[in-house]
């Protein structure tokens, strides 16, 4: 598995890096990774070319703690995305950063 460890997403991000916020709507909507592309983790495989379409971007999936971020870097990867990694402990390790 690709993880990523919640004190370097800012720096991969400013190296051109995708947050990807794969939760449901109503918990983006409530925060999120300032400048995060959101796709809820049920619409992943039909919305993500729209979103991201070039396979070499380096995509960080979260959700709230670990799990759809995982699931969602795998199916990323099995779908041709070389760089799909998940935040290790999601968006609230993150956020205990601050």
């Amino acid at each position: 598995m690709a993880e990523v460890l919640p004190q370097e997403v800012d720096a991969l991000v400013a190296q051109g890096a995708i947050a990807l916020d794969i939760r449901d709507r109503e918990e983006h909507d409530a925060g999120h990774i300032p400048g995060s592309v959101h796709v809820s983790r049920g619409k992943l495989e039909m919305n993500i070319e729209a979103a991201i379409p070039d396979l070499s971007t380096t995509i960080l999936c979260y959700c709230n703690a670990y799990n759809r971020g995982a699931l969602s870097a795998d199916t990323l990867r099995s779908m041709g995305y070389q760089n799909a990694k998940f935040i290790s402990g999601g968006l609230k390790a993150y956020r205990a950063l601050s």
